[in-house]
């Protein structure tokens, strides 16, 4: 989000929950909650959460980076890393997320349906699993623990 390109390979061996987020979705403060809790819980443990800011879905991730930085790190409190905006669907979206929905389609077809859309991928950069906006991130906690505990 600061202008600086990052390398997924930064994150090789480590367990990684990618995210689709947004400021004004009725689901925003539940996830970010959940996942700071994930977040502290586990980032020592060898586990990551990357947030891509999105708005595709309904207008609800509308403003600038800073804006977004302001919700996402000064609202929420989130300490794990927050992406420059994206888009996840369509001719324009990001080739990371070309390549999870090509790993792991959706129940309706491979397009993310809306925010919070989590991709669970290994330590070998396997994506794993793939969850609906609905599914909270502590729910997947039995998931992270089973991966970080894998060789």
């Amino acid at each position: 989000m600061d202008g600086n390109d990052v390398n997924l390979s930064d994150y090789n061996g480590k367990v990684l929950l990618i995210v689709n987020v947004a400021s004004k979705c009725g689901l925003t403060h539940t996830n970010y909650k959940e996942m700071n809790v994930l977040y502290d819980k586990y980032k020592d443990q060898g586990f990551e959460i990357l947030a891509f800011p999105c708005n595709q879905f309904a207008g609800q991730e509308p403003g600038s980076n800073d804006e977004i930085k302001e919700v996402a790190c000064t609202m929420f409190k989130a300490e794990f890393p927050i992406f420059d905006k994206i888009e996840v669907n369509g001719k324009n979206a990001a080739p990371l997320y070309k390549f999870l929905k090509s790993q792991k389609g959706g129940i309706f077809g491979d397009g993310i349906k809306w925010n919070f859309t989590k991709f669970l991928i290994d330590k070998h950069g396997k994506v794993v699993e793939r969850y609906a906006p609905t599914t909270a991130p502590m729910k997947i906690e039995k998931d992270i623990q089973n991966l970080l505990a894998a060789p």
